[in-house]
């Protein structure tokens, strides 16, 4: 059974483009070596061409990696935090709920960045909110919440904690899929499944 969080081909390819905007506005702190800058530019490359439909999900999910090991070349927690951004909307051809943590590695880049900056975090957040288009904002919100679903990037585990976490949690808060979910759970009640 597919996850709920894959989404279809053209939802992946809808959010894809919000992902690697996200990435993108924090590209500048990425401060690896050349090899790795040229796998990050090539990875934004990549999740452009998907999006636009140049690009096949198959593709794409065989080179997702390169993005996540130029991460290690980072000098940087910022640029290492940069390079993640790029790796998870990179694997938004994967599942679409990797647009999500797209989005929680450029706050976690920009919190590193500016340490202790409350506003620029949240001045993050409200550029991603902003950046999201109507069809976007509504293929996000078919999500489950942050730890709903253990089948992807969206279990308990790695982006449900720290300020990564916090990030989800707050995009998902500002388009209503909190409400939602818990409007379905009590349908759930009596005997409905949680779908899109």
């Amino acid at each position: 059974m597919t996850s709920i969080q894959t989404l279809d081909d053209a939802e992946r390819r809808v959010l894809a483009r919000w992902a690697i905007a996200c990435a993108e506005r924090v590209l500048p702190l990425f401060d690896g070596d050349a090899g790795a800058m040229a796998d990050i530019r090539d990875a934004v490359a990549r999740t452009r061409d998907y999006s636009a439909g140049h690009s096949t999900a198959a593709a794409e999910i065989g080179k997702r990696m390169i993005a996540v090991k130029a991460a290690g070349a980072a000098t940087t927690a910022a640029g290492a935090a940069a390079a993640r951004s790029v790796a998870q909307a990179s694997a938004v051809a994967h599942m679409g709920a990797h647009a999500l943590g797209a989005a929680a590695y450029a706050v976690k880049a920009v919190s590193l960045a500016h340490p202790g900056d409350r506003e620029a975090v949240e001045a993050e957040i409200g550029w991603q909110l902003a950046e999201l288009t109507d069809d976007e904002r509504s293929i996000l919100q078919t999500l489950p919440p942050l730890g709903a679903d253990s089948a992807g990037p969206l279990s308990i585990g790695l982006l449900s904690r720290g300020i990564l976490g916090t990030a989800i949690r707050e995009i998902q808060a500002q388009i209503g899929v909190d409400d939602r979910y818990h409007a379905l759970l009590v349908d759930d009640n009596l005997g409905l499944k949680w779908q899109k």
